[in-house]
């Protein structure tokens, strides 16, 4: 069996924008005086890790803040947010799973947000659950956040795979990096603030998951 890792929710579904909502709402619940543009956004997420791109940014601005509350407060908004406004899969997601099941492939969604992100995530959608995956890997399993690639390495063991056997599909620089280090193949499906990385790395980079070729990929024929 070979594997197809989906390596963040948003390549499920582009909520980068939802994210960015909730961030500011944090901040104004928290009465700080911040609001992050979506260029501002877009600069900060060649790396992963909210309460660190909050702490990253209250230094920036010569203010002490406590990042771990107010990220708390911002996934509490985030999680909200998915269960009222509505999401939809992105383009080639479900004929991708699709096509894995068909050809027998392991499915897995291989992020280091929170269990609460992911369980939020999958309830919102009507096609798609944890059911849909043979292994879900979150940030209660790992001690280190991407770009690290301890949570392949634990998708990988844990689905009994070898990584050069899997493709990995990531939207930002930092997963793309983290796949790598991993030593799986990865395919860039940035979302609608991360289109401007750099993406040197991945094995393509492409605006919606062709199925095809993705069996292509895994097989070793693309």
């Amino acid at each position: 069996m070979t594997a197809i890792l989906f390596g963040s929710i948003s390549t499920l579904a582009d909520t980068s924008e939802l994210q960015r909502r909730a961030f500011n709402e944090a901040f104004s619940t928290h009465d700080l005086d911040w609001n992050w543009s979506q260029e501002d956004y877009a600069d900060m997420l060649t790396s992963n890790g909210g309460a660190e791109r909050i702490a990253d940014y209250a230094s920036s601005k010569g203010q002490e803040v406590d990042s771990a509350a107010v990220h708390s407060t911002k996934s509490s908004i985030f999680q909200k947010l998915l269960a009222t406004e509505g999401i939809e899969p992105r383009p080639g997601v479900l004929e991708t799973v699709a096509a894995a099941r068909e050809h027998g492939y392991a499915l897995g969604l291989v992020t280091t947000t929170s269990r609460e992100n992911v369980s939020a995530l999958l309830d919102a959608f009507e096609e798609l659950s944890a059911d849909s995956f043979d292994i879900v890997v979150d940030k209660t399993v790992v001690d280190e956040v991407k770009p690290d690639p301890a949570a392949y390495r634990v998708a990988i063991d844990g689905l009994g795979e070898n990584a050069d056997e899997c493709i990995a599909i990531e939207d930002n620089v930092g997963g793309v990096d983290s796949a790598s280090a991993a030593s799986v193949r990865c395919v860039a499906f940035p979302n609608s603030n991360t289109v401007g990385g750099n993406f040197s790395t991945a094995v393509a980079t492409v605006d919606r998951l062709d199925p095809d070729q993705l069996v292509r990929w895994v097989e070793g024929r693309g």
